[in-house]
């Protein structure tokens, strides 16, 4: 296997949404290094999302009474505002000219996982996904604090139920165990101390407006990790981040999504020090430029949403313009995941979660609902002589095994079965 086009077609899966029409040829072209900087480097105008309209996301307030007359418009509000929410997300990962910084704002939000299930108002999760942008690749101390007074997920882990007479522990564990430290670095004496830590924040559901209550808040000392204090909220944050387990873990959870689910992240692993000053930016680079992107044991399976919206920029087509939007959801409902809507606070799994009998045959269909809506330029520009082997181009794929290439001559006569066999394909399936 040629090594540099394996990087290359990881560095342009993994770190953006896959290739559009000609760019995975042009990045051979430019080479392993200048492909890297490419991706690497956010440009400060993007003009495949300043052709993107932000949808309007107003406070929708408390939901009616089911005899209110007004109940009907809130009901037909939230679909609207939610579709929209979702649809307009979509929309930025797939017409993107740079996909480092949606690539991220994913990724955090499977990190700080929040579904718009509990939550239950567009509103909330909007600002919550702006935040996520904001910090993408900035400072993750800055984060942190941000996150610790994001409404959604203060809602969604109870905090707004945390008083000093009655601390819930959720937030608190979560905070510990999912966000910042990971697992068996704290104890539940750990627990009981953050939990009276972050008591006395109170959320607007339906605008996400978050408040410090004093009365509610336990202002005694607390002994967490050590450390015995008062402490405030801003300061708990503070404290995790800046601990040694704090950059190994982000480190850790960094190369679960980006290098491998399965093969263990070494000791040694240059991300870690990168990280010293937590900035995601340069951990993000250490990833991109470590010697495991290119060892063909890390092979990573697209997740529904990453195989999804890697084939509408092969497709060149646009999430919110594709016929009904109800179709697109249940597509992505079947194969698992929905954007804003995670099945727990722990995110959406990864690897051969994503591989069964019946997905294989949800993503067909999916695939030849895609394909019927597309001009399917970037194919049929390829000669009909060279269309198995150059289509790899087109999709960004390392190569096709000879079982695929096979499957795909037999359909060159069908560019339409040619297009999903291809999308199908073990091989962009799983980014080998």
């Amino acid at each position: 296997m040629n090594l540099d086009r394996l990087e290359t077609s990881r560095l342009v899966h993994r770190f953006g949404f896959g290739p559009r029409v000609g760019e995975f040829t042009t990045y051979l072209k430019q080479g392993v290094p200048a492909t890297r900087d490419s991706l690497l480097t956010v440009p400060s105008a993007d003009f495949g999302l300043a052709s993107i309209t932000l949808p309007t996301f107003t406070d929708l307030g408390k939901r009616p009474e089911p005899n209110n007359t007004e109940i009907i418009p809130f009901i037909v509000g939230m679909k609207t505002q939610t579709e929209n929410l979702i649809s307009w997300w979509m929309d930025r990962m797939a017409l993107g000219d740079n996909g480092l910084t949606e690539r991220m704002t994913w990724f955090w939000h499977g990190h700080w996982a929040t579904s718009i299930s509990k939550i239950n108002h567009p509103l909330p999760m909007y600002k919550q996904n702006e935040t996520f942008r904001k910090y993408a690749l900035g400072n993750f101390a800055e984060m942190s604090r941000a996150m610790l007074t994001d409404g959604a997920l203060q809602y969604w882990l109870d905090g707004q139920e945390s008083t000093f007479k009655s601390p819930n522990e959720n937030l608190g564990r979560e905070f510990m165990e999912l966000f910042t430290l990971g697992v068996n670095r704290y104890s539940e004496d750990d627990v009981k101390a953050i939990a009276r830590s972050l008591t006395g924040y109170q959320v607007a559901n339906s605008s996400g407006t978050v408040t410090f209550n004093l009365k509610r808040h336990d202002t005694k000392a607390v002994t967490l990790l050590g450390t015995t204090k008062h402490f405030t909220g801003e300061e708990v944050s503070d404290f995790l981040v800046a601990r040694d387990d704090c950059a190994r873990f982000i480190s850790e959870r960094l190369w679960y999504r980006f290098i491998s689910s399965t093969e263990a992240m070494p000791n040694n692993f240059a991300g870690i020090q990168s990280f010293a000053n937590r900035e995601i930016s340069s951990v993000v680079a250490a990833i991109a430029k470590d010697s495991a992107m290119r060892d063909p044991k890390n092979a990573m399976v697209k997740s529904p949403v990453d195989w999804f919206i890697s084939a509408a920029r092969a497709l060149e087509l646009t999430p919110s313009k594709l016929k009904t939007p109800a179709q697109l959801k249940n597509y992505l409902n079947k194969l698992g995941q929905i954007p804003f809507y995670p099945p727990s606070v722990g995110g959406w799994p990864s690897g051969e979660a994503w591989l069964s009998s019946a997905s294989a045959q949800y993503r067909i269909a999916f695939a030849t609902w895609l394909v019927k809506q597309s001009q399917l330029r970037g194919l049929l520009e390829i000669p009909v002589e060279r269309r198995v082997l150059s289509s790899a181009d087109w999709l960004g794929v390392a190569q096709w095994s000879p079982r695929t290439q096979a499957a795909l001559r037999n359909s060159l006569s069908d560019p339409m079965e040619f297009a999903v066999l291809a999308l199908c394909s073990p091989e962009y399936v799983v980014n080998a």
